[in-house]
């Protein structure tokens, strides 16, 4: 898993249908200590992450596994959200 934040949302009316109804969001790569990557990824929102919060990310095979609608190996997902981070301990 890797850690980011929420930066934006991309809005697309055509897209392939195994989009339709997922909620796409623009993330920056964080490091542990909170700062900041030079890398940016779209994508799928399963736990209603807004603007501005830190999130765990999946990608890959992983991520299409997170939807569970018998047709993961099908859907055009490649990075998901898979929950909000509430804080960083070290």
């Amino acid at each position: 898993m890797q850690t980011g934040r929420v930066i934006g949302s991309i809005v697309s009316t055509q897209k392939h249908e195994s989009l339709v109804g997922l909620k796409l969001m623009i993330i920056q790569y964080v490091d542990g200590n909170q700062e900041p990557l030079p890398s940016y990824e779209v994508a799928a929102d399963t736990v209603s992450a807004g603007i501005g919060e830190y999130v765990l990310l999946t990608r890959g095979s992983s991520a299409r596994h997170v939807f569970g609608d018998g047709q993961d190996i099908n859907s055009a997902v490649d990075c998901a959200i898979v929950g909000i981070i509430d804080s960083f301990d070290k």
